[in-house]
């Protein structure tokens, strides 16, 4: 290698950034000692800035376009370099690339509840989350203030200082909008304007602007919200006498289709005859309960010669017992018994054998 490409090389004079990680906010062109040469070309694209550091000193600022590097388009660095007219040297600064589109989909939230005071409910705690996007305005302040010498800054490095002065504002506006919990949902455009007017000075010091900013959702605890789906539960009820006979009407219906329930439908039925009070109508008084109907009385089958007789109850046994057709060694069975058993094992056929007088005795005795 000649003396001359070794020093060609030692120059700069092509400057450009393709950026395709979509998160990168700042980006410094890495010179690795090289000095930019006069004349240089610097390419600035759609959605970026260029900005000169000389000397720790924030120098020129270019906005997209594809420049010459002299001393004509670069007054602050010619000022700084006391460069005289037409003078061509080459130098040496630091350029920073700064992305000034717009970065979409960043999440906000609230990490405690905020306290606020409701015209209805009194004192209630309410969270918020939502989204927002932010874009730098001005690349030279957003430098100097935020990235300082950040080789590489991403969105997520100033996303977390950016939620934290919304969630401040957030928590104001909503304390003193006065507007009701349940009206918020009505009004979170709204409310999100206000917001966002508020935060405005405070992130333009960042050199940042805030294009959208959304209110997703304002809630309650959960606790809370239990209750209110109660009340709401309430409210659609409407009239609970009418609410209380819809729901006997409903409960005999699904009665009538299990045959088990036959008896208590019955007595349902008895219940709404007594007490028909029209839908449109006021409720009728209570009709006094049904009594319970009697048990159902056991019914028993009884082993004769190997085949099964009956079923029976108490009655037929009692009159089978004083002909002798039961005996005490007569096999019986009843549902719940576990299988045949002697009628004089039986406690609930146990009487029926004491009142039965025994054999009489043979003549002549």
């Amino acid at each position: 290698m000649g003396i001359l490409d070794f020093l060609s090389g030692q120059f700069i004079d092509v400057i450009e950034w393709t950026d395709d990680t979509r998160d990168t906010m700042v980006w410094r062109f890495e010179r690795h000692g090289n000095e930019i040469k006069m004349g240089a070309k610097l390419t600035v694209r759609e959605g970026q800035s260029a900005v000169f550091v000389h000397e720790g000193q924030l120098a020129d600022v270019f906005t997209p376009g594809l420049y010459m590097l002299e001393t004509n388009n670069m007054p602050i660095m010619t000022s700084l370099q006391h460069w005289s007219h037409g003078f061509q040297s080459p130098f040496k600064s630091e350029i920073y690339y700064v992305s000034t589109t717009r970065f979409n989909d960043l999440k906000w939230g609230t990490k405690n509840p905020i306290m606020c005071r409701d015209p209805e409910f009194g004192p209630v705690r309410l969270r918020a989350f939502g989204s927002y996007s932010m874009r730098v305005s001005d690349p030279g302040r957003f430098l100097t203030e935020i990235v300082g010498t950040d080789g590489e800054f991403t969105a997520d490095e100033i996303s977390m200082q950016v939620r934290n002065v919304m969630v401040q504002e957030i928590a104001r506006v909503l304390a003193s909008s006065g507007i009701p919990v349940l009206d918020m949902a009505a009004n979170t455009a709204d409310l999100a304007k206000l917001v966002t007017t508020a935060i405005a000075p405070t992130i333009a010091n960042y050199g940042l602007v805030i294009p959208e900013f959304y209110i997703e959702n304002i809630s309650l605890p959960q606790e809370v919200e239990k209750v209110l789906d109660k009340r709401t539960s309430m409210g659609i009820v409407g009239d609970l006498n009418k609410f209380t006979q819809f729901s006997a009407a409903e409960a005999m219906t699904r009665a009538a289709e299990n045959p088990a329930a036959a008896g208590m439908v019955g007595m349902a039925m008895g219940g709404m005859m007594m007490n028909p009070g029209p839908w449109g109508s006021s409720p009728q008084p209570a009709a006094p309960a049904a009594p319970p109907p009697p048990p159902a009385m056991a019914a028993w089958h009884v082993a004769v010669s190997g085949q099964t007789t009956g079923p029976f109850d108490m009655a037929t046994l009692a009159q089978m017992s004083r002909t002798g057709n039961l005996t005490r060694d007569s096999h019986v069975w009843t549902a719940g018994q576990d299988g045949w058993k002697k009628a004089g094992e039986v406690g609930d056929l146990a009487g029926l054998f004491a009142q039965t007088p025994p054999p009489p005795p043979p003549p002549g005795a």
